[in-house]
């Protein structure tokens, strides 16, 4: 485990422009030590009864916690009055966790747990059971083989609140496994601020300590490429189709800035720096406000792993690896955002930008490796992930009495770029240098391998909901709600594949196979490696895209859907919220081989929702919730495209046989409300997944590396699978 310590704060300024009678009252009113050492639990996931929470989602009503009454007693908890099962963070609350960003904050809340880089897992299920919203309107990854947006790139000064709903209501998407994460943008600030810092920190583990980098470019630091990874256009031409190149072509890939390996042993410290502002103005009748983020950071991780695999019943090892790389991570992000308030409507438009770039170097060492003559392996690799994801969106709430109107419109481009992923594989011959030994690679596969990558991802997506809530003019409380939703995404993507072998399709000749990575793909060696040479040189750059699947596919998905939803109480301290969905989606995966069969699903699903909410106490109440959800396959998982993911150091490959998952949901809780916003939850849930999409590792020949498929069904030790499908079941028990 990497143990990291802040080492100082390098900048940190905060300037408030409020009124002296705001400060004087803000001074007088510090933190108790009760907020400041208060444990981690549900109850620190609940704002207090008199502060006012902002939350921008569907269908959801900010009101309720100050306007319900049950049994003639006024529910001024927001969290009690809610019909579903949520957990939400004020403002104020987000600022006792004393977090930098919303995903550390949402540690603080039951259920909720922050894997990898930021990305947010609710009840454990994954993230391809959870999903991530920004004032309402779905926010797509940038990582191709996550669901959910990592978190960590918001910071928490702009968040007006977030809401974590762990139970299913038909105003959300149906696709619905664990739960939602919605976040809320500040629409217009209180008080007009700026802020400004940054940090330093040190990590035991990589700074000052050895690390593996290489070169790159001007702007790595920053994580923006300035040409030296530029795609060829041959490459973009022929990927697809050419079988190989010439050796002017291939030596305008002899690029050592992103070649070479080279030993670091002072790493430097990690740092980051942002500017928040926000401002907020009255014309006439109108509050205008503007809030605007921009942070930049740089940070370097080493770890030492050690990756083993067996085919053998008994255990024997197959391959035996010790690996040490180092991430170096850059992320620059930036948001900003209008607001308007007139009455009781609110309009925000929002712009998110992020630009997250992992530059990777890597060296492992094998003990014990699948080749014919069992000889030690050294591997190499260098990396270049670079992420963005800019979205756009408009939302207004419209409040007239008893009639509520929401309508919000959002467009998000994500695109990964991943250009020269360089793989080098020596092997150990002892019988080198008069018995001494040397490592060598003579491009022959054997353990010995020079292979190159291009991949790219670009993904649009556009949604546009409406939703309509009316208050009925009964003696008990009753609000009718009805909405309609739509989205459409576009994904297109490519992976070519390139290996280095010499043109007679053997080895390549000695001394030219002892030399290191850079000079063994450099102008002298591509033309004289070989004994005897051919007019274009020796070394060819053979193209193998595809060969372990489709080198290219376009995705798409587009979804229709419409609610309807009744909340009101039905008896003296017995509430119910019934509703249903209909969904209509279809989604395509198409690909650049004719050896896979396109993937087309076409479903429709009523998707049906009730919770009953029993309040036999004053303090005290009993929710019970059922619900009908579904879960799609994500493109990755059907595209038949090998891909690397470079922090589990695995390979995945899709299955275009994939179908949609389809989940029963029931949960029991038992909430007992304390003062200053405690509470006891005794909570139990049960979950049936039908044909539940799981991943499934397996060797396509005894010297390949692992791999990682995907599957729908039961397998069996034939490989015969269950028409029918399996159900895998999940219990749990929450206190």
């Amino acid at each position: 485990m990497t143990k990291r310590l802040a080492f100082g704060t390098l900048l940190l300024v905060s300037t408030q422009l409020v009124s002296p009678a705001a400060l004087a009252q803000d001074a007088a009113t510090p933190a108790t030590a009760q907020e400041q050492t208060q444990p981690q639990a549900d109850a620190q996931a609940e704002p207090q009864a008199e502060e006012t929470v902002d939350v921008s989602a569907p269908g959801f009503d900010a009101d309720a916690g100050q306007e319900i009454v049950v049994t003639g007693r006024n529910i001024p908890n927001i969290i009690r009055a809610t019909p579903q099962v949520v957990s939400v963070l004020s403002a104020e609350d987000i600022a006792r966790t004393g977090e930098g960003d919303i995903a550390g904050a949402l540690t603080r809340v039951t259920g909720v747990s922050v894997v990898g880089n930021g990305f947010v897992f609710v009840r454990g299920l994954g993230d391809r059971y959870s999903s991530s919203m920004l004032n309402g309107s779905p926010l797509p990854s940038p990582e191709p083989l996550k669901r959910t947006v990592p978190l960590d790139i918001f910071p928490t000064t702009i968040v007006g609140s977030a809401l974590v709903q762990k139970t299913y209501s038909v105003n959300y998407p149906g696709e619905f496994g664990g739960g939602v994460i919605n976040l809320t943008t500040r629409a217009v600030p209180e008080e007009s601020f700026i802020q400004f810092g940054g940090s330093v920190a040190f990590d035991t583990v990589s700074t000052s300590e050895l690390g593996y980098v290489y070169d790159g470019g001007r702007l790595d630091t920053l994580g923006y490429d300035t040409g030296e990874r530029d795609v060829p256009g041959f490459i973009r031409a022929g990927g697809l189709t050419q079988p190989s190149f010439t050796s002017a072509q291939i030596a305008t890939l002899t690029n050592a800035q992103t070649t070479l390996v080279e030993a670091n042993y002072h790493l430097p410290p990690n740092w980051s720096g942002d500017l928040n502002f926000g401002h907020s103005v009255d014309v006439g009748s109108v509050r205008l406000g503007v809030i605007a983020s921009a942070s930049v950071s740089n940070s370097f991780r080493t770890r030492d792993a050690t990756q083993q695999d067996t085919t053998d019943v008994d255990g024997a090892l197959r391959s035996d690896f010790r690996t040490v790389l180092t991430d170096n991570r850059a992320v620059v992000n930036g948001l900003l955002g209008f607001g308007a308030e007139f009455g009781e409507h609110k309009v925000r438009w929002t712009n998110v930008y992020i630009h997250d770039t992992l530059k990777q170097a890597r060296l492992g060492a094998a003990t014990v490796y699948p080749n014919s003559n069992g000889d030690q392996v050294l591997q190499q690799n260098t990396s270049w992930f670079e992420r963005q994801l800019m979205n756009t969106q408009l939302t207004g709430e419209f409040k007239f009495d008893d009639l509520s109107i929401d309508l919000r419109g959002s467009y998000a481009k994500t695109e990964r770029n991943a250009p020269y992923e360089r793989y080098f594989s020596y092997r150990f011959d002892q019988t080198a240098a008069g018995g001494q030994g040397l490592w060598v690679n003579s491009l022959n596969g054997l353990g010995e391998a020079a292979t190159i990558a291009f991949s790219e991802l670009n993904e649009e997506l556009w949604s546009g909901q409406a939703d309509f809530a009316y208050r009925l003019p009964t003696a008990r409380p009753i609000t009718i709600s009805a909405g309609y939703f739509y989205s459409d995404t576009q994904r297109d993507s490519f992976r070519y594949d390139f290996r280095y072998r010499s043109y007679l399709g053997g080895s390549i000749s000695t001394p030219w196979s002892y030399l290191r990575p850079d000079l063994l793909l450099s102008q002298d060696s591509i033309m004289g490696a070989c004994a005897n040479p051919a007019g274009d040189g020796c070394i060819r750059l053979f193209n193998v895209s595809g060969a372990d699947g489709a080198a290219a596919y376009d995705a798409k998905l587009r979804i229709h859907a419409g609610y309807l939803q009744a909340e009101g109480e039905l008896l003296d301290g017995l509430r119910a919220t019934i509703g249903v969905r209909y969904e209509d989606g279809k989604q395509t995966v198409n690909t650049s081989s004719a050896q896979f069969v396109g993937t087309t699903i076409a479903n429709d699903y009523w998707l049906p929702a009730a919770t009953v909410t029993w309040n036999f106490a004053p303090d005290m109440q009993l929710r019970v919730h059922g619900s009908k959800t579904i879960a799609r396959p994500q493109f990755r998982e059907l595209a038949p495209q090998v891909y690397r993911d470079f922090e589990s150091d695995r390979l995945f490959f899709g299955n275009p046989q994939l179908r949609d998952s389809e989940l029963k949901n029931f949960e029991a809780r038992f909430e007992w409300f304390m003062p200053k916003g405690q509470r006891i939850t005794l909570a139990g849930f049960y979950k049936d997944l039908k044909n539940p999409t799981e991943q499934v590792a397996f060797f396509p020949t005894n010297e390949s590396p692992l791999q990682t498929g995907f599957s729908y069904s039961e397998l069996r030790r034939d490989i015969v699978t269950n028409d029918e499908g399996k159900k895998w079941k999940l219990k749990n028990v929450i206190f």
